[in-house]
C-alpha cells in the first residue's frame, strides 16, 4: 500500500514525536508507520477512522473537548508515554481534529519538559513549526502553568 503525508504532519522532534491533523486513510497509518512512529495519542472524543488498519502502531486514547486544555494529569501521562516510547527507539504522534488547539498545547507542554524553556517560549516555538497551533487562552495557560509546576 503506497503511504500519503498525514494531514498537518510535522515532527517537533524528529523521530521522536510529530503532531498531526486525524488520520483519516489508511495510507496515513502507512505513512506515520514508515517513518518509525509505534504510538499515535488521539486527543480527540472519538477514535480515528481505520486506526485497525495498521496494527503496529498502537492508539492511546485520552479524550479532550475541543478547545479546551488538557488537564495535569493529562499532559503528565502523555509525557510519560513519549519518554517510555523514545527509550525504546519508537516514535510518537499525537493529533486532535485538526492538529492545532489540543495538539499543539501537548507539543508545547513536551518542548517545556525536554528544552526547559517557559511556556511562552514554548508557545511561540510550536506556532513556528505549526502555525496556527494553541487556539485559545486557556490552552496558553496551560502551557505556561506546566512550565511553573515543573520549574
Amino acid at each position: 500500500m503506497a503511504s500519503t503525508v498525514p494531514p498537518n504532519f510535522s515532527w517537533v522532534a524528529p523521530g521522536r514525536l510529530a503532531g498531526l491533523a486525524m488520520p483519516r486513510l489508511p495510507a496515513h497509518y502507512q505513512y506515520m508507520y514508515e517513518h518509525g512512529i509505534r504510538h499515535l495519542v488521539s486527543l480527540t472524543e472519538r477514535s480515528p477512522p481505520y486506526h485497525d488498519t495498521c496494527p503496529g502502531i498502537q492508539v492511546h486514547r485520552m479524550r479532550i473537548a475541543d478547545f479546551c486544555p488538557p488537564s495535569t494529569e493529562q499532559i503528565q501521562r502523555f509525557l510519560q508515554l513519549v519518554d517510555d516510547a523514545n527509550a525504546k527507539g519508537e516514535a510518537v504522534a499525537v493529533h486532535c481534529l485538526l492538529g492545532f488547539g489540543r495538539t499543539g498545547t501537548m507539543l508545547a507542554c513536551y518542548l517545556v519538559k525536554t528544552q526547559k524553556i517557559t511556556g511562552v517560549d514554548a508557545i511561540h516555538k510550536i506556532r513556528e513549526i505549526r502555525p496556527g497551533s494553541i487556539e485559545t487562552s486557556d490552552q496558553e495557560k496551560a502551557v505556561v502553568q506546566f512550565h511553573h509546576r515543573i520549574k
